[in-house]
C-alpha cells in the first residue's frame, strides 16, 4: 500500500509495451520527461520489434535515455506462466515470494537508491495494465521505503490500424 503523498513524494512512472509501438513507447518516455528506463523484466528479451534488450537500449540512447535491466526484479517462469494463463493473483504471489530471495532484494536497493536520488525513473515491462504486470508489487516494495506519486503511462498508438 502507498503511503500518503504530502508533496514531497518522489516521482516514478510505469510502462508497459504491450500495443505499443517503439515510437509511441519513447514519445510516452519523453512526455514524463524519464531519464532512465528501468528493465525489470526476467528476460529482457520479446518478438516485438524494437523492444529486445540490445535495440530497446539503443532506441532509447537515441533519444536520451539511459537503460538498466534488473533482472532481479523479473517474474520468475512459473509467474510469467500464470500471468500467461489468466492467472495474475497467482502471478503476484509467486513474485511476492520472488522478492524475498537475495538476488530479488538486492535489485530491489539498488532502485530504491536510483528513486531517492531523485532521478526521472520509469520501469519497464509488457502488460499494458499496470494491474496485470508484477512492475505494481516493485512499486508497493518500494513504498515500503520511499513516498512516491507513481504514474503508469500509456504507450498504445491510439486510433491505429486494427487487426
Amino acid at each position: 500500500m502507498s503511503r500518503e503523498h504530502t508533496g514531497s513524494a518522489i516521482h516514478i512512472a510505469t510502462i508497459g509495451y504491450e500495443g505499443a509501438t517503439v515510437d509511441s513507447f519513447l514519445d510516452a518516455l519523453r512526455a514524463d520527461k524519464t531519464s532512465l528506463l528501468v528493465d525489470v523484466r526476467a528476460l529482457a528479451m520479446s518478438r516485438r520489434p524494437g523492444f529486445a534488450k540490445s535495440r530497446l537500449a539503443a532506441n532509447l540512447q537515441g533519444a536520451g535515455i539511459e537503460y538498466l535491466h534488473l533482472r532481479g526484479l523479473g517474474t520468475p517462469a512459473d509467474g510469467r506462466a500464470a500471468a500467461r494463463a489468466g492467472k495474475h493473483s497467482r502471478m503476484h504471489e509467486i513474485f511476492r515470494e520472488h522478492m524475498k530471495t537475495p538476488v530479488a532484494q538486492a535489485d530491489l536497493e539498488t532502485l530504491q537508491s536510483i528513486v531517492a536520488s531523485g532521478r526521472r525513473v520509469c520501469l519497464l515491462c509488457f502488460e499494458a495494465d499496470p494491474r496485470h504486470c508484477h512492475r505494481s508489487l516493485v512499486i508497493e516494495a518500494l513504498s515500503r521505503t520511499l513516498e512516491l506519486e507513481v504514474d503508469n503511462l500509456t504507450a498504445v498508438e491510439q486510433g491505429g490500424e486494427s487487426d
